[in-house]
């Protein structure tokens, strides 16, 4: 499944929409849309865009080149979600599962109860699982609590 373009919009709200570099709240180096940037890009200075192309980004980057290198980061966790769910999800569960995965990254998506929970059918504990994930360093962060509740709310398709 694709994310929906409403639940792109809530992405974009928690993650910003930035042409230049900034570090996020872990300081690392990052640009567009919550995209962290590779040691290769930030070697180069220089990002891959969704049509192929790469494009230097010390000067920043264009509100279209922001979208476009969205598109690329959202194909890979779209298709980590979709490889790694063995039951079906409505299109709420999987926008909340996609943006939740674009957060926390692959690997710990793949690697979590929640995932596990999930896929044995238990759906009701998804948004107890989707809590825990509410900390930076081992400090619970309001701003990761706020937005595990917005997942939460995605997820049973209250928004």
């Amino acid at each position: 499944m694709k994310l929906s373009d409403k639940s792109k919009k809530f992405l974009m709200e928690w993650e910003g929409f930035k042409g230049e570099m900034y570090k996020d709240s872990a300081g690392l180096a990052t640009i567009g849309v919550g995209h962290l940037l590779t040691q290769e890009e930030l070697a180069l200075y220089e990002v891959a865009l969704d049509d192929g192309s790469r494009v230097k980004f010390d000067g920043g980057l264009t509100d279209e080149q922001v979208l476009s290198l969205l598109a690329v980061d959202m194909r890979r966790f779209e298709k980590a979600v979709t490889d790694a769910v063995t039951v079906s999800l409505t299109q709420n569960q999987c926008d909340a599962l996609v943006i939740f995965c674009f957060n926390v990254g692959i690997s710990a998506f793949r690697g979590s109860t929640l995932l596990k929970v999930l896929n044995q059918g238990r759906f009701s504990e998804v948004p107890g699982e989707l809590r825990k994930w509410s900390k930076a360093r081992g400090v619970v962060i309001q701003g990761l609590v706020n937005r595990r509740e917005k997942e939460i709310a995605l997820w049973n398709g209250d928004t």
